[in-house]
């Protein structure tokens, strides 16, 4: 049963993040439509501050190493803490070093990554049972 549910819990990391890679090209595709070059970095960038902080998340998690899965709510909040930690510094980062040419993309790359996970679900194969 254990086994099961790791099965499932990495279909669905791995669609959460095919999904939020074809979300990001996308918007690189509409931001070089809008904004030439200037336009797909901000993109880029917006999705690069949604990104890196969930693949720390589950990094830190332990979901693809079976081993080094860790259990608990304290894990949990630790892993989100950092998560947000680390998005933080990355806004910080990107508006200090290299500010996007054109914030409004940006803005709209990091949320549309971010609220992929909503509709993954629909991704899932429902289970079914045949009688």
């Amino acid at each position: 049963m254990q086994r099961y549910e790791t099965q499932r819990r990495r279909a669905y990391i791995v669609r959460l993040t095919i999904a939020q890679l074809i979300v990001t090209f996308v918007g690189m595709l509409l931001g070089y439509i809008l904004g030439q070059a200037e336009g797909l970095l901000s993109v880029l960038l917006g999705a690069l501050v949604a990104l890196l902080p969930h693949a720390f998340f589950i990094q830190r998690m332990g979901i693809f190493h079976a081993k080094r899965r860790t259990r608990g709510a304290i894990h949990l909040f630790r892993a989100e803490a950092g998560k947000f930690g680390l998005t933080v510094a990355l806004f910080v980062a990107v508006f200090v070093v290299a500010p996007p040419s054109n914030p409004a993309l940006f803005f709209y790359a990091y949320v549309a990554v971010v609220l992929t996970h909503w509709l993954t679900p629909w991704l899932m194969p429902r289970d079914r049972t045949t009688n």
